[in-house]
């Protein structure tokens, strides 16, 4: 049990809101649980969630001990009520996610719960795959990542033997990653190879694409296939053999077909006709090839998985990504 003595400058709130402000880790849903049950009390008495506070109350919150953590992306966990996943494969050692766009895989430098990574760690200590109180340093992990705006197909690994084997074949490349993008125009020829060398500018987060090699400048190689026309935009497929920041949309926008609703490297002019928040973007497809030993992962060798759907595909396109 803790007890907090409310200050002046806390006096004349809500109980609820000053407990989530000193609480910050506790979720909303067991903040109210805990109330209603009165494990977390006023003065020694239960109260209701909107009573306003005065100065010299004292609260007593009789909450596990790991909720009064600082907060940091590794306990972010904790403050997911209900862990928000649409899962597209799952088993005993990995678990893919279809991840939305919009959504973070990590923090991006300040604390942030609703993240992919956090979602997934809560979703399995709540199921009791993960106690990580019993574990040294093993946490579930992401094992590829995708820009925020980009959806698709991330592989979380759920103990260390599948984390390590699902490295060595993404580095391998021995899972093949399918990507489907809307481009405008139509590219021609409609099936083929892109090869350049990418330069990334940290600074400002902007990949370049140049004409030869250069020092920082590192090559990408992208395969695509038209598979469908419908006005003024081509659905396009696009698998990865090398993976750079920024790849398929600097690539497709140097070749002369940028990505609709692409701000940094597509057409302002032409993305104002269309109502589309971020880059339409898809990483829809994965293939475990897996020509050498996977371990305890065998059993994923010659598997394929997909998206249910790619909102994009069916808005401009009237098809789903169970069509290719």
């Amino acid at each position: 049990m803790k007890e907090l003595t409310v200050k002046q400058n806390d006096a004349g709130q809500r109980l609820d809101r000053f407990v989530g402000k000193a609480v910050p880790l506790l979720p909303e849903s067991l903040l109210q649980k805990y109330i209603r049950l009165k494990r977390i009390k006023l003065n020694g008495k239960g109260a209701k969630r909107d009573t306003r506070l005065a100065l010299g109350d004292t609260l007593q919150l009789y909450i596990n001990d790991e909720f009064f953590e600082k907060p940091r992306e590794e306990n972010s966990y904790l403050k997911v009520g209900t862990p928000r996943l649409d899962i597209v494969y799952e088993d005993e050692n990995i678990l893919l996610a279809d991840k939305k766009p919009g959504v973070l895989c990590h923090s991006a430098g300040v604390w942030d719960y609703n993240t992919l990574i956090a979602n997934i760690q809560a979703y399995m200590a709540q199921k009791g795959e993960w106690r990580p109180k019993e574990e040294n340093s093993f946490a579930p992990a992401l094992c590829n990542r995708i820009d925020r705006n980009t959806g698709g197909i991330v592989i979380a690994a759920k103990n260390a033997e599948a984390l390590r084997i699902l490295n060595d074949k993404i580095r391998d490349r021995e899972i093949e990653k399918y990507y489907l993008c809307a481009v405008q125009g139509r590219p021609s020829p409609r099936s083929g190879r892109l090869e350049n060398y990418l330069f990334k500018d940290a600074g400002k987060n902007q990949v370049y694409v140049k004409s030869r090699p250069e020092p920082g400048a590192k090559t990408a190689v992208t395969e695509y296939r038209v598979l469908c026309s419908k006005g003024a935009l081509s659905l396009v497929e696009c698998r990865l053999l090398t993976g750079r920041t920024h790849q398929i949309r600097v690539q497709m926008s140097h070749a002369g077909w940028p990505l609709l609703g692409d701000g940094k490297y597509g057409s302002e002019r032409f993305n104002k006709g269309f109502d589309e928040k971020g880059q339409a973007l898809y990483s829809y497809k994965l293939y475990f090839d897996f020509p050498t030993d996977a371990g305890i992962l065998n059993y994923l060798r010659g598997r394929t998985f997909r998206v249910d759907r790619v909102d994009f595909a069916e808005k401009y396109f009237g098809v789903e990504s169970t069509e290719f």
